[in-house]
């Protein structure tokens, strides 16, 4: 009686064991698969900001039909500008939407007779007078400037050289615009890049830019009002703000 007691003993403590075991092994089990789909944590850096952020919201094109006859081979303005009013209302438009919204905001610039390629402080008139939105004219932007805004979830609209632009980005035609504008709504410190919609393109939607050439290509519309003096042109970019 006493050895079949203590083979009984044995056996369920072997069981109990095993049991153990196995439920040490599913602990790290599931523990291996939070640290798989985990996101990396977000790093606060040197200057205080975090090393990434990004703000999501509707693409919207400047040729939302992919037409590139006047008036959308130079509608990035107003796209750029619709890109944040849209973003501030959480919608997304339909390509008809965007059309009409375009058209109307070129009626409204052509009554202040102006011409078909607006500049930034036109462009903040139509942000205050027509959008309903409070502009902020930055000057001579420093990169932590841009992404102290981005990093508050206010994204930044980037008047540019699209000669320059083209280095990075083949997807424009003709070798890039002179005159273009986008807007910036993310950066990665690790990879050097901002993330923008750049509204110029089909494949604009969350496009890449490294930080050094986005940040060279900064340039408002020229005083002389000839678009091939875009390199002259002042380095100054705009915030909208609800």
């Amino acid at each position: 009686m006493f050895s079949l007691f203590s083979f009984l003993i044995i056996l369920v403590v072997k069981k109990r064991s095993s049991l153990e075991t196995k439920i040490i092994q599913s602990q790290r089990f599931v523990e291996d698969i939070k640290d798989t789909v985990a996101p990396q944590p977000t790093i606060i850096v040197a200057d205080g900001l975090p090393d990434s952020h990004l703000i999501k919201t509707a693409f919207i094109p400047q040729a939302p039909f992919k037409d590139w006859s006047d008036p959308w081979q130079d509608a990035c303005e107003e796209a750029a500008l619709l890109t944040v009013d849209y973003y501030y209302k959480n919608q997304t438009p339909t390509p008809q939407d965007i059309k009409t919204s375009v058209l109307s905001m070129i009626d409204f610039e052509q009554k202040q007779g102006w011409s078909h390629d607006v500049n930034v402080s036109q462009m903040a008139t139509i942000a205050a007078k027509y959008l309903n939105l409070t502009p902020k004219i930055i000057n001579d932007p420093s990169l932590k400037d841009i992404k102290t805004f981005i990093a508050s979830n206010t994204p930044v609209i980037v008047p540019a050289s699209g000669k320059t632009l083209y280095k990075e980005n083949k997807n424009f035609r003709s070798g890039g615009p002179y005159y273009h504008n986008l807007v910036i709504l993310g950066y990665n410190d690790q990879k050097q890049q901002f993330t923008v919609h750049d509204v110029g393109t089909q494949y604009g939607a969350y496009f890449h830019y490294s930080y050094s050439l986005l940040m060279s290509a900064i340039h408002d519309f020229p005083a002389s009002n000839l678009k091939e003096d875009i390199d002259s042109g002042s380095k100054t970019v705009l915030v909208l703000v609800k």
